[in-house]
């Protein structure tokens, strides 16, 4: 099955374009996936250690990516312990960082996944193989943890309908698949407010596979461990597909680039600290309209990226 696991990455120009790798370089990449971004960053000499959950991913893009012997390596791990796994190799930093956000298309479009709702398949939705599954959560959760999970994660207007009724599906039916849940979720939805461009579950499938793989919290482990896990002059980007995430990478970034501490209302700076990062990009980087046209899953990526200065 590892085989077939092919995906398009998005915005790749501009990725290597605000990270600049050089020969001999080492990147880590935080999100393998089909290895498109690390096939890119090898091909301009650089080394790269890269990490996924997802063993399947790791199994194809290694093969895909064997060519370059070992100026690349393949770790099975979740990005948020990128420090940890660079420690156990006996590295202390990296050039340039990477993570790409957004599922890759495989796991979309494998039913057995239980991410898509195109295909009935198992509530599952764990990027790996470890941990509690779709199923576990929403029987464990209850309805008012639910709700918020929607309201929060999805952005959805009706979670607290939704929610109640997912709970009353979850405890009535014996054999709930996504593609029953998909139909649970539509119809707790009024049909006047459905959307018009997205399937009405959309939004509550985005929130329950961010719940089940706790995809915030390692985003934010992974950006408050750059200051440690980039080398002077390393580069950091991140792509988003979410506007929490894209948030949480504009925040954090704009953080690390801010070095006075000093009162708002004072009128000129006493503390005399000096940023330790600068900002690569001023604002977020979205995919051209070719790009879009060829991959539309394309449309909601932004890239955003920050140099470490010292």
């Amino acid at each position: 099955m590892s085989a077939g696991f092919v995906h398009e990455p998005v915005l790749a120009r501009e990725v290597v374009e605000v990270l600049r790798p050089k020969p001999g370089e080492l990147f880590l990449d935080g999100t393998l996936g089909g290895g498109g971004h690390s096939g890119l960053l090898l091909e301009a000499g650089a080394r790269v250690i890269a990490l996924d959950k997802d063993p399947r991913a790791l199994a194809a893009a290694t093969a895909r990516l064997a060519r370059f012997g070992e100026a690349f390596r393949a770790v099975r791990s979740d990005f948020r312990d990128a420090k940890n796994v660079l420690a156990a190799l006996g590295l202390s930093g990296v050039d340039g960082a990477l993570v790409d956000l957004g599922v890759s298309s495989p796991q979309l479009d494998e039913a057995d996944r239980g991410f898509s709702f195109s295909r009935p398949g198992p509530l599952d939705m764990r990027m790996g193989e470890e941990g509690e599954t779709l199923e576990d959560l929403l029987r464990r959760i209850d309805e008012r943890e639910l709700a918020r999970i929607l309201s929060e994660y999805g952005e959805e207007p009706f979670a607290r309908p939704v929610a109640r009724a997912i709970k009353a599906a979850v405890a009535q039916e014996e054999k709930l698949d996504t593609a029953r849940l998909a139909e649970v979720v539509a119809n707790a939805i009024p049909r006047k407010a459905w959307p018009r461009r997205i399937h009405p579950a959309t939004r509550t499938f985005q929130a329950l596979r961010i719940a089940v793989n706790d995809e915030l919290g390692a985003l934010a482990a992974w950006l408050d461990g750059l200051p440690s896990l980039l080398n002077p002059g390393g580069r950091a980007a991140a792509i988003s597909f979410h506007s929490l995430e894209d948030r949480m990478v504009k925040e954090r970034f704009r953080a690390l680039t801010q070095a006075c501490t000093c009162p708002p209302d004072l009128p000129v700076c006493a503390c005399g600290a000096k940023a330790a990062f600068t900002a690569v990009t001023r604002k977020a980087i979205k995919a051209s309209d070719e790009e879009t046209a060829r991959n539309p899953r394309a449309r909601s990526a932004r890239l955003r990226a920050v140099e470490k200065l010292r």
